[in-house]
């Protein structure tokens, strides 16, 4: 069973747009099961929606207006990002780029989004069948940013980004079946995540969720010690890793369309690696 696991990375996301528009370009679907993190759930959607250059539009141009992002939005609700904009007023039914419900359904391909429930700090992984009627609180959750937004409500439960709990989901692949994955970061290969920095602002703004916080904490280790799993797996034939070889200095929020372009044809170009694997 073919499994593809895709970090996220905000902006850097660029990266996995990429790789995805090479598939569709190809006209090529090969995954059984695909699990996404932060903006990486959000952009297999529109891969599985057969939507080429959707996720490219959200990068270069919706990224940039001030409903989705800005300190008006912060002064006006508490959080820098709107979560609702991307996800319901654009990609909703109705909405101004919406996602193809009818193909994205169509799929048979099994997807999971990961979010971090906030209350425990403990990851939760929510179908496709969340997603099935155009409700996409399951992705703003799994986006939700600590720092940048407040928690958001998701069935029944505040949620903060997915990568907190589970920043490179690999376990949660293998127990679903996978036999070989696909990786796809949004980071250099050999990047190594520090500890967590400014953790008395970080402390501050948790305050009311401290597992999460601690959570937090945690997930430098936790990134590190899963790549490293991936990268034994990739020794062995059974995996692949797939990661942009220089970001430019892009951090999650950073709004630079050049550095956005030269992601996104980075991760085009690392298409046919990731096409030979999956042939093998």
């Amino acid at each position: 069973m073919l499994g593809i696991i895709d970090v996220g990375g905000g902006m850097r996301g660029a990266f996995t747009a990429g790789i995805y528009d090479y598939f569709n370009d190809q006209g090529l679907q090969p995954f059984d099961y695909l699990i996404g993190v932060s903006a990486g759930s959000g952009n297999m959607v529109s891969y599985l929606a057969r939507q080429r250059g959707r996720n490219l539009r959200f990068y270069l141009d919706y990224a940039f207006r001030r409903e989705y992002m800005s300190m008006h939005n912060m002064l006006r609700t508490g959080s820098y990002i709107n979560l609702d904009y991307p996800y319901t007023f654009l990609s909703g039914p109705g909405g101004e780029d919406p996602v193809d419900l009818d193909a994205f359904n169509a799929d048979t391909a099994r997807y999971e989004a990961v979010v971090t429930d906030a209350e425990t700090g403990e990851a939760v992984y929510y179908g496709k069948k969340e997603l099935a009627q155009g409700d996409f609180d399951v992705i703003k959750g799994s986006c939700c940013v600590p720092g940048a937004c407040r928690p958001y409500p998701v069935k029944g439960r505040l949620c903060f980004d997915g990568g907190i709990a589970d920043p490179v989901p690999y376990k949660r692949a293998l127990e679903q079946g996978c036999d070989r994955l696909v990786l796809l970061l949004t980071r250099p290969a050999d990047y190594l995540r520090p500890l967590l920095d400014h953790q008395d602002v970080m402390e501050t703004a948790l305050g009311r969720w401290p597992n999460t916080y601690s959570a937090l904490l945690r997930r430098s280790i936790r990134y590190n010690r899963d790549v490293a799993a991936i990268r034994e797996m990739e020794r062995e034939g059974k995996a692949l890793l797939a990661a942009p070889s220089d970001i430019g200095g892009m951090a999650t929020l950073t709004r630079d369309k050049a550095a956005v372009e030269r992601l996104y044809h980075m991760g085009y170009d690392e298409g046919p690696r990731i096409l030979k694997f999956v042939e093998m």
